[in-house]
């Protein structure tokens, strides 16, 4: 596998792995219509803001590593009542 691939697909760097898949799915369910798939896409992105506001957030305070573990944020989002923040 290709090492930007295997990066990607990687649960402990990408923390928005199932709203990927989830755009992916649409988008090959819909023939490709970037338009029928806007939820999916605003989702990640909302997904993606929200963990790099809480990844520049560790920065500052000197938190290693900067990305919490899938299993972090699996407590986090545990914490906030299990559902997600976004």
């Amino acid at each position: 596998m290709d090492k930007n691939i295997r990066k990607v697909r990687n649960e402990d760097i990408n923390p928005c792995l199932e709203e990927t898949d989830a755009s992916r799915m649409c988008m090959e369910h819909h023939n490709y219509e970037r338009d029928r798939c806007g939820a999916y896409f605003q989702n990640y992105k909302n997904c993606r803001k929200y963990w790099h506001n809480i990844m520049v957030q560790r920065r500052r305070e000197g938190v290693k590593p900067e990305m919490p573990t899938a299993a972090e944020r699996q407590e986090m989002l545990a914490a906030l009542g299990g559902r997600k923040p976004y």
